[in-house]
Parts: C-alpha cells; structure tokens; sequence
C-alpha cells in the first residue's frame, strides 16, 4: 500500500496523517482477541495503571501473539513507513495503550524523540509511530492531540517525569507547548475502530484521562531506520526492541488468514 503524493505532502506539513477505514472491521475483531489474550497474561511487559492496576500499556506483543508478528509486518504500516523513512526499518517497539473508561490516566505533552534518544540514545528522530484505534475514539474518551506542525520545530526542552503516572515520560514544559501552538492548530485524532495514524518523533502529542464510558484502546508500532538504531541498551528489550532484523511486509491479508487459522 502506497501514500499518494498529496498525503506524503501533507504528512511534511502537518507531522501527521490520519487514515479512516484503514483496517476493517473484521481485522480489527482478530486484533481485539490477540489483544484480550495478550492482557489476561501475568508478563512483566504489561504495564499497570498507577491507581487503578488495570493494563496501561502491553508491550512486545509481536513476541506474545501470532496476530500480532503479522500486524507488525502488515503492508499497510511498513509500505508507508518505508516510503517516508527509507527501505530498512527495523521494530523498535511494538504496545497497545489504553485509557480505561472512567479511570484512564493523562499521557503528558512529550515528542517520542526525547525517550528514543535520552534512555536508548537513537542519534536522530527518524522513527515512525503508527497506529491503529482498536475502538472508536471520539473527543470524551482520551483521544490524542496533536499540535498541527510542530514536528518543524525540531528537538524541543524535556524534564523527566517520574511520578505523573505509572509510566515515566520526558515531558515538554508548558510554556513550549504554550509557544508550539501559537503556530499550528491542535487537532484531536478521532475515528472509528480501524482507523490508522501515522506520525513522526518530534510531534508533539499527548492525551488527557478518560472520564467517558468508552475505554480507548490504541495498538501502536514504532519503526527505525537501521542506521538509527540504538546506542544504549539499559532499558528492557520490551521497551526498545535490539532485532535489527529489516522488516518485511508481509501479503495484504495476513490478519485475516492468521486470524481464521486461530478460529
């Protein structure tokens, strides 16, 4: 699957693309039962909310699920991927986040950038996020928000916060994120279950706590270029993947085909 020109072009301009309908709802049903059986297991890559214990964050779910190994290597992520940051990618990290219903906790203003490079010492932000909604998320249950072109504005200041939540994050201070939006818009990234995203390490996002009804859960896949790897390795492998194995996109139906294999 390939981006238009006119996509690409807006990628550059706004840091982001969201896609609608990019995976159908049945692929999105075998996704949400790989989903359920990667959270009912005791693994120390299930990271729980600080205060209500439920699973904030599953980690290295290629390694836990079969579903999972083909969604990282599904052609609707990598072809993308490959067309914006070159041909040899490798997986760097592959979760789901979920924001609870009711209980979901705040992820906090930040670039990806800022991890990737202050605790795995990736040299430039040349990775990739892509996303897939696994439920409908809509302005009430803690949808991302994006600040329209901020990527431009390159590496920003970070802090390292340590107690917000239960995942430590480099934040971005207010006063950047104050001045970032003085230049691009915020944009709340919402769609049905299927919908994709994609963008890059040094947009600035982030997402508030989930007071709705609705949990939100989003799987995410983070790709490298290989020339970008790592330089430090002091964080479990779960976190930033050391497989510089090239990624390979595998035949457009392969959620569908595993999936009916499982059934």
């Amino acid at each position: 699957m390939q981006l238009t020109q006119a996509q690409l072009q807006q990628f550059e301009r706004d840091g982001f693309l969201i896609l609608p309908e990019h995976f159908s709802a049945v692929e999105v049903a075998v996704l949400r039962a790989a989903m359920d059986r990667v959270f009912r297991q005791d693994h120390v890559a299930n990271i729980r909310e600080k205060h209500s214990q439920v699973v904030r964050t599953a980690m290295a779910l290629h390694r836990r699920d079969e579903v999972f190994d083909k969604l990282v290597r599904h052609p609707r992520f990598v072809e993308p991927a490959q067309q914006i940051a070159g041909p040899d990618l490798y997986i760097q990290q592959v979760k789901i986040n979920v924001k609870e219903a009711f209980t979901g906790e705040v992820w906090q203003w930040h670039q990806d950038f800022s991890t990737h490079h202050h605790d795995d010492g990736a040299p430039q932000p040349l990775a990739l996020n892509l996303h897939v909604f696994l439920d409908d998320v809509n302005e009430f249950n803690g949808p991302l928000y994006f600040i329209r072109g901020s990527h431009k504005l390159g590496p920003t200041a970070t802090r390292h916060d340590t107690t917000t939540t239960s995942y430590p994050l480099w934040v971005i201070p207010s006063d950047v994120v104050r001045a970032a939006t003085e230049q691009g818009d915020l944009v709340s990234a919402k769609g049905a279950a299927g919908t994709a995203v994609i963008f890059g390490d040094c947009l600035i996002h982030g997402s508030p706590p989930n007071l709705s009804p609705w949990t939100r859960s989003i799987f995410s896949l983070i790709l490298n270029p290989i020339s970008n790897h790592y330089t430090k390795d002091r964080r479990a492998d779960h976190f930033h993947h050391r497989d510089l194995t090239p990624v390979k996109a595998l035949p457009d139906g392969c959620l569908t085909e595993v999936g009916a294999a499982s059934g």
